[in-house]
């Protein structure tokens, strides 16, 4: 338990030091953005190479892309009904802001010092599923309800192609299924970079850090969208636990992804949305704060 404590206290120490380097000048808001690329296109590639190299992937995992998809959508259908008759502006907000998980820089760190190889690649493949609601499905559909565009398959394929750690799970899942050996080389150097994935992601997380709020009435907004957010993660937390047929330790980092952060990306659609961009990025912190307390809760509970 002393362990668990200790690591998971580091992981809040260097969230904390990237805020607060942040705010003493050290880094600036745009620096986000390079942290952000080294981490998702350098990093985190890198740890799902490692993850998945040499690894015998059990065929049922595979299932997890299409939960990831079910669990998605559920967040989408809840955003459009409890907001039918609150505007179109609203009925989108939510229902690209209640979706997808923030996978990639949460969860696989965790998963990764925690939980094991077959952990991550558990939650690799989720996140394929994932990615299709997060890279542009959501985002497709409440422009849809917005504005009446109709629904683009090509700009999700777009998006998808264009993301580096999808196209690295893609590889990494043929080359696995193929039995194919990855080069000496390429280990040693996806070995070095996903040593440094863990620490990079929280300090990613730390210096894009916000909790403004520009309007205090969006406090109401807030709280009624984390509300519906970790009341629907509690109940498939419990699902994964309970009922899918996998190994306690692909069951455990399921139980932690249930109930990660919204995704990262997900103010930056917000704005192609013309959406309250302010209010997605106070949701997003906000979520963050509570995905880290109750992650490090459920280890101690877990392992």
């Amino acid at each position: 338990m002393l362990d668990i404590i200790l690591r998971a206290g580091s992981f809040i120490s260097i969230i904390l030091m990237g805020f607060l380097l942040k705010k003493i000048g050290f880094f600036k808001q745009e620096d986000f953005t390079v942290l952000s690329k080294i981490t998702i296109r350098i990093t985190l590639p890198c740890a799902i190479i490692t993850s998945f190299a040499g690894k015998s992937i059990d065929p049922g995992l595979l299932s997890l892309a299409f939960i990831a998809i079910g669990c998605g959508v559920t967040y989408i259908v809840i955003g459009y009904m409890i907001n039918r008759k609150n505007g179109r502006d609203q009925q989108s907000f939510e229902m690209l802001n209640l979706p997808g998980y923030n996978i990639g820089t949460f969860v696989i760190p965790f998963a990764q010092s925690f939980l094991g190889a077959m952990a991550v690649i558990a939650v690799s493949l989720f996140d394929t599923g994932n990615a299709v609601i997060c890279l542009g499905g959501a985002f497709s559909i409440a422009a849809m309800v917005k504005d009446g565009c109709g629904f683009s398959v090509k700009r999700i394929v777009k998006a998808l192609i264009c993301s580096v750690p999808f196209m690295t799970y893609m590889t990494m899942l043929l080359v696995n299924l193929l039995r194919l050996q990855v080069p000496v080389f390429i280990m040693s150097v996806a070995g070095i970079g996903s040593n440094a994935n863990a620490f990079m992601a929280m300090l990613m997380i730390g210096v894009g850090f916000k909790l403004e709020l520009g309007d205090k009435k969006q406090v109401g907004t807030i709280a009624k969208l984390l509300a519906i957010r970790y009341s629907l993660a509690t109940a498939f937390a419990l699902i994964f636990y309970f009922l899918l047929p996998f190994e306690l330790e692909v069951r455990q980092a399921l139980v932690i992804l249930a109930f990660s952060p919204i995704g990262s990306a997900v103010p930056g659609f917000t704005e192609q949305l013309k959406g309250d961009v302010g209010l997605s990025s106070a949701l997003n912190s906000f979520a963050m704060v509570i995905s880290i307390t109750i992650t490090v809760i459920l280890l101690l509970v877990m392992l």
